[in-house]
């Protein structure tokens, strides 16, 4: 929701009036430009402290990513995982065009293909703590990530995603929860589909978690999320699920849609530059227009968040 205010001048008084503005008006140019520039140019140097400085330079292209073969992989895909992954193939094979189709390997990611960039585990109940870093140790050795020795990494969320960028290319792991029945709840669906939504859009755009502190305005991104605390709560609890689910967008939003295919259209090798946002900035009608069309798919129905889909005018 906007507020303007509005100065009238009368009778040597100068009255301000808080006007509000109807959220209906939906965002603009400005709110676009500035969500890019959050989730997709930020500050590596931290990180790059860190890094073997005999690896490559770090280069963020959603292109190598998305062509890329996905290989899904761990527990039997549940038919909501099934609906979802389609769903989101699909959306990247509009969007960018012609890639390599999503495979289910079986229980290990050694079953998965040679020469995959994405690996997708999918697990219900317990988080598969071993098998997970199992999965790292060999996309250590795949791509020559350089972990440090003996290192165990934990699991902190029933939905993460990790992208690496070794000696030998880039590669990204998910490790993602799924329903154990087929009987769910209206939370319960909204829960696994948005937190799988969210992780496959991340890898796939390079995009980071914005944090949003305004609760007035509505959210035009699925990368937006109110900070939640949910340390000490289960992951299969109802409190849990309710507020994960209405921290974000239970769904992609037209501004995800909009940041597709700008990634898809720009020449840019490294999107995590001012160089997209001047992109962006020139080409946004054009981009508009094409996510007005993706959005009218209905093959993507379930994959969108209804509230977030309106675009600028």
């Amino acid at each position: 929701m906007r507020l303007r205010l509005l100065r009238v001048f009368c009778a040597g008084f100068v009255v301000f009036f808080l006007l509000v503005e109807d959220s209906a008006a939906g965002p603009d140019r400005t709110d676009y430009l500035a969500i890019a520039k959050k989730g997709w140019v930020f500050d590596l140097r931290s990180s790059l402290l860190r890094r073997n400085p005999d690896l490559p330079p770090v280069r963020f292209d959603s292109k190598e990513i998305v062509t890329g073969a996905v290989c899904l992989f761990g527990a039997v895909p549940h038919p909501l995982s099934r609906e979802i992954i389609a769903g989101f193939d699909a959306l990247l094979r509009d969007v960018f065009g012609q890639r390599d189709p999503v495979v289910f390997s079986g229980e290990r990611i050694e079953d998965c293909p040679a020469a995959q960039r994405v690996y997708l585990r999918i697990y219900s109940g317990e988080a598969p703590l071993d098998k997970f870093n199992a999965d790292l140790r060999y996309l250590d050795k795949a791509f020559a990530i350089g972990l440090p020795r003996n290192r165990f990494e934990r699991i902190g969320s029933p939905a993460q995603a990790i992208g690496f960028f070794g000696g030998k290319g880039p590669t990204a792991h998910m490790l993602i929860r799924q329903p154990d029945r087929d009987d769910l709840t209206v939370l319960e669906r909204d829960f696994y589909a948005s937190i799988l939504v969210e992780e496959l859009f991340q890898v796939f755009s390079n995009g980071v978690d914005i944090l949003k502190f305004d609760r007035e305005t509505p959210f035009y991104s699925k990368l937006q999320e109110f900070p939640v605390y949910l340390k000490h709560l289960p992951w299969s609890s109802e409190e849990y699920m309710q507020s994960l689910v209405e921290s974000n967008p239970k769904g992609l939003c037209a501004f995800d849609i909009f940041m597709l295919h700008a990634l898809a259209t720009t020449d840019l090798e490294n999107s995590n530059s001012d160089k997209l946002l001047s992109f962006v900035e020139g080409r946004f009608d054009e981009l508009v227009a094409r996510a007005t069309m993706t959005l009218a798919n209905p093959r993507f129905k379930s994959i969108l968040d209804e509230t977030c889909t309106e675009v600028p005018q």
